[in-house]
């Protein structure tokens, strides 16, 4: 049985989308419970003192920095999730749709802590809990913007075009 190339295109958009509000709402468990369970400034070792988990708030973009400029950082975050979600829809490529909603629920997970953390609506400080020797300290929103970044460069190098054709099988 052949999928109709219309339908196979709303189902990769569909992934898209259900793969980017699955990233947002697991980013905003892990937050929730960073909140209450790391709120009293304490360091949790999981893997000795190579992986730990700590509360802090970061006012900046990647590695704390620009926490000058919150609300330029905010809008931008803003613009590029328009602009990942008209990607998706222009998607051809099941593979590109997984990346680009890996990708939205990354930046839509920070921008969800700009919009409605302390101090302010696009203000927010980005909350963080997650950190290695030698490294600043992140979230899970950053680790889906990473990974999406990773296997976006590895889709441009195996050149899978972003608009290809559908074919029926993912």
């Amino acid at each position: 049985m052949k999928v109709q190339p219309e339908r196979m295109r709303w189902s990769m958009i569909l992934a898209g989308f259900l793969i980017a509000g699955l990233g947002v709402f697991l980013d905003a468990v892990t937050k929730r419970w960073a909140l209450t369970a790391l709120e009293d400034g304490r360091v949790v070792p999981v893997w000795g003192e190579f992986l730990q988990l700590v509360l802090t708030h970061n006012p900046g973009a990647a590695f704390s920095t620009g926490g000058k400029f919150t609300p330029l950082i905010s809008a931008f975050a803003i613009l590029a999730a328009i602009g990942v979600c008209v990607a998706i829809f222009k998607s051809r490529s099941w593979l590109w749709s997984w990346v680009l909603g890996l990708l939205l629920a990354g930046i839509l997970g920070n921008l969800r802590d700009r919009l409605f953390e302390p101090p302010g609506p696009m203000r927010g400080h980005v909350i963080d809990f997650i950190m290695l020797p030698n490294w600043p300290i992140f979230n899970v929103a950053d680790i889906m913007i990473n990974v999406a970044g990773v296997a976006a460069v590895i889709l441009v190098f195996r050149g899978v075009p972003l608009t290809s054709s559908v074919k029926s099988t993912p």
